[in-house]
């Protein structure tokens, strides 16, 4: 049986894609001037810098990824140049929008069409990004990678996981929960 080294990672999709969902429910609302709670997009932010990317894409990053080119994917012109191109681009996103919303929160106006921008344009492309991962990339890595690497992944994978407080995956489930709950309250 072979170490199943991308499971974890799917799984922290799943989280992902609840904050995206509620990004996906807030922003036309607040566009329209009806969600005002420009700290949801501050906990966005930090949800995203610290759990998506810190956390999550340092693991793709610089675990699986170096993995897959060790193992003779190239770095340029690959599937992996893709998703690097596409954190890049997320990133983007997240700058552009935490400034709008501090900028709301510092009571400038007309800052709900940029943060529903960039919170849409995110939203749209981690949902598709994942979508590639879970389906094309990942599976692609189960079958190319020899069971000699797998080992190292998932010590990868630890290790990583160690540099995160011991409450961070509960502190940001707990976090995205809220903000469901508020939703399913104003719905």
């Amino acid at each position: 049986m072979k170490t199943d080294i991308t499971r974890a990672l799917v799984a922290e999709h799943r989280l992902i894609l609840r904050m995206i969902t509620l990004l996906e429910l807030n922003a036309p609302l607040t566009a329209a001037g009806h969600y005002t709670n420009w700290q949801f997009y501050l906990d966005g932010v930090d949800f995203i810098r610290n759990y998506a990317d810190r956390f999550h894409h340092a693991k793709e990053e610089d675990v699986l990824f170096e993995a897959l080119i060790t193992n003779g994917m190239p770095r340029e012109n690959s599937p992996i140049a893709a998703m690097l191109m596409e954190h890049d681009q997320g990133r983007a996103h997240v700058k552009a929008m935490e400034t709008a919303a501090q900028e709301a929160l510092a009571g400038q106006s007309g800052r709900g069409a940029i943060i529903a921008e960039h919170a849409l344009a995110y939203a749209a492309l981690l949902r598709e990004h994942i979508d590639k991962e879970d389906t094309i990339l990942y599976p692609l890595a189960e079958r190319v990678i020899p069971d000699t690497m797998r080992p190292g992944i998932v010590e990868g994978y630890a290790s990583a996981e160690t540099k995160a407080p011991a409450d961070f995956t509960l502190r940001y489930e707990a976090i995205v929960a809220g903000y469901e709950q508020e939703a399913r309250e104003s719905a």
